[in-house]
């Protein structure tokens, strides 16, 4: 279950990327790239694949992901539909760590801005001012030429260097080393996973995609996410659930099995064990904000 390895494209005239994606649905694949990612997505919903974390975005979001850290947004199904109008819009900035030079990071100075990129590599969501601070630079950037775009770049990275509105996304121990010829089973699993949480999905059936033994498949997905493969398919039903009590009137026990719960009593309780909430609550809450 292998990340792909992406090749961030530049023109000579640039020494870091920063582009607005207007598309069907963002890059469907789980990948990863020595440049640090920095999103701010602006339309699209669906569900992120950060390390092992599995969580719902929606427009707003703003994501700072570390070089090597393998990533994917999934937008939901309705965005892939062949009569589909709907849009992902999102400014993407790609840069590798040394994009100012080796020496650059070495200056004492400069300690924080190391800091945040080590951090960086289990990706940090950018909350608060600061996600609003940078938003409105990263818009800047779009249209800025020749030195504003490094003034600009080097503003940002100083803003989140020193912000406390950043939260870390994956896990620490999670499995950082990929090699750039292997295979891209994780791709597959998602997919999969994706199209099909809603319904039951065996170990037999998931492991058979593979092509791995199901006791094989479980010691490997453990080793590189430190999840289990249930506990993984688990957080991806309650996202959903959580994704449509907040975007949706429908009733809790309708959520439950669109889901992928055939049982009521269980999906409460995975429910609160995840979000600390019942789903009532948890719906009460984003109407109260």
């Amino acid at each position: 279950m292998k990340p792909k390895l992406l090749k961030i494209s530049l023109t000579p005239q640039q020494s870091f990327g920063a582009r607005l994606d207007s598309v069907p649905y963002f890059f469907n694949e789980w990948h990863f790239h020595p440049e640090i990612e920095l999103v701010s997505i602006h339309n699209g919903t669906g569900t992120e694949f950060i390390g092992n974390s599995v969580q719902h975005f929606k427009p707003g979001d703003m994501i700072l992901v570390g070089s090597g850290l393998p990533h994917l947004w999934r937008c939901d199904e309705k965005y892939f539909r062949s009569n589909s109008r709907l849009k992902a819009e999102s400014i993407v900035i790609h840069f590798l760590p040394e994009v100012f030079g080796t020496a650059f990071l070495q200056l004492p100075e400069n300690k924080h801005i190391n800091t945040l990129f080590e951090k960086a590599k289990h990706g940090l969501k950018i909350v608060k001012k600061t996600k609003a601070e940078v938003r409105d630079k990263m818009q800047q950037l779009l249209h800025a030429t020749d030195t504003a775009r490094i003034i600009l770049l080097l503003e940002i990275i100083y803003t989140l260097s020193v912000s406390k509105d950043l939260k870390p996304v994956s896990s620490k121990d999670f499995e950082l080393s990929f090699k750039q010829n292997e295979s891209e089973r994780m791709n597959i699993i998602l997919q999969y996973i994706m199209k099909h949480f809603s319904k039951k999905i065996s170990l037999k059936e998931v492991s058979s995609l593979v092509h791995m033994s199901p006791e094989s498949f479980c010691r490997y997905f453990k080793t590189r996410t430190k999840k289990t493969f249930s506990d993984f398919l688990l957080e991806v039903k309650i996202n959903h659930a959580c994704k449509l009590l907040i975007e949706t009137d429908k009733p809790i026990s309708r959520i439950c099995f669109e889901s992928g719960f055939n049982n009521f009593s269980n999906f409460n309780r995975y429910f609160k064990k995840k979000t600390k909430k019942n789903p009532l609550d948890y719906r009460k809450s984003y109407l109260q904000t």
